[in-house]
């Protein structure tokens, strides 16, 4: 298993950044036993579903949404198994609650899919 933690979000004006960052943190079992392939920023809305925002792959192969492309950077540190997102030129209809996730594989098996829980960003005047 692993345990996720965001931070970062808050209030912001339109046309302002935020840089919101994942930390991970594994029991040794499961750093023994399980890599964490792709990584990455779902958001939701109030009343909405939760929408992809942005993945990376353990290459960083990156993969965003078409409402955040240009605007938008996820990065990742491999070695410490954090994933960050650069937001800017944000926009009133970014507003949510962003979620960071991860997938846990040795090899191709799937260790699970795991959540963090979330951090509000709000764009306003």
């Amino acid at each position: 298993q692993v345990q996720l933690v965001e931070s970062g979000g808050g209030l912001v004006q339109p046309g302002g950044s935020l840089r919101l960052s994942c930390t991970t943190s594994r029991s040794t079992t499961s750093r023994n036993i399980f890599s964490i392939g792709r990584m990455g920023w779902y958001r939701q809305a109030p009343g909405e579903q939760r929408e992809l925002v942005a993945t990376i792959t353990s290459a960083s192969s990156t993969n965003y949404a078409d409402s955040v492309k240009g605007r938008f950077t996820i990065s990742r540190d491999n070695a410490k198994n954090t994933v960050n997102l650069q937001m800017n030129s944000l926009k009133p209809e970014d507003t949510a609650v962003y979620y960071c996730y991860a997938d846990l594989v040795s090899g191709v098996i799937s260790g699970g899919h795991y959540w963090g829980q979330g951090t509000q960003v709000t764009v306003s005047s």
